[in-house]
């Protein structure tokens, strides 16, 4: 039987944007990163090119998986454009984001092609962003890869990668949210289907396929850097809640 491993990544920014279904003027996004956006991140890094269908078939087909975090803020800007020869105004659009989002993704595959795509991450060809080229990551995103690990073992064992001031400002949930894809054993029955599955990213003719994912709870782990899931005592949090109230 063949090694396997698991590749993770902390997704986090001012902004990120992870579209499934946008069409037209109106262009939204998801509530956490998708597969296809996460692949393409990942075939950027490896330098697979936009047309080159046999090489991002492999990479496409590892199993995905994504650990809501620090779920953000959704907000909505207006663009405006005009077209690159004439100078015409493009018609108007809406463009959602998710703001001071932290996510962790992992993809779980064969050992050999996990360990090549995290030396991508590391030194990549193309550089990675959140969902959009507007979207850059706040840090690098390689959280390392774990060697003969499960998805489902990996999202629930990465320390919680909230921002600090996150963790100082809001309550610890109990639980955070993953969502992850299917085993090959495992029914479907409780599962939601998705055309998020990347078959090319040939810009003259993009193609997805369906995926099942399912939605579960993990424990929330203690935080990266350790020390206690509400972070260390912050006596001035107490005067910021004060002067919110008087604001």
């Amino acid at each position: 039987m063949s090694r396997t491993g698991v590749l993770v990544l902390r997704l986090a920014g001012p902004l990120q944007s992870w579209g499934a279904s946008s069409r037209f003027t109106r262009r939204t996004t998801e509530s956490a990163p998708t597969k296809s956006g996460v692949i393409g991140l990942l075939a950027a890094a490896a330098g697979i090119e936009r047309g080159d269908d046999t090489s991002l078939a492999p990479v496409a087909a590892l199993r995905y998986g994504v650990r809501i975090d620090q779920p953000g803020t959704r907000i909505r800007d207006f663009h405006t454009a005009h077209h690159g020869v004439t100078g015409a105004s493009m018609p108007l659009s809406e463009r959602f984001y998710l703001a001071d989002a932290v996510f962790v993704a992992a993809v779980e595959g064969d050992h050999a092609l996990i360990t090549g795509l995290d030396r991508a991450l590391r030194a990549p060809v193309y550089p990675p962003y959140l969902g959009r080229r507007s979207c850059p990551p706040a840090e690098p995103v390689d959280l390392g890869r774990y060697e003969d690990a499960t998805l489902e073992d990996v999202l629930t064992s990465v320390p919680w990668q909230a921002s600090a001031w996150y963790r100082r400002r809001r309550r610890t949930p109990r639980t955070l949210t993953v969502l992850r894809e299917t085993t090959a054993t495992e029914s479907a029955e409780a599962a939601d289907v998705l055309r998020d599955q990347p078959v090319s990213f040939d810009a003259a003719h993009r193609r997805h396929a369906l995926r099942t994912v399912v939605t579960t709870a993990v424990p929330t782990p203690i935080p990266a850097g350790g020390g206690s899931p509400q972070g260390p005592h912050d006596p001035f949090v107490a005067l910021e809640a004060l002067e919110n109230e008087s604001a």
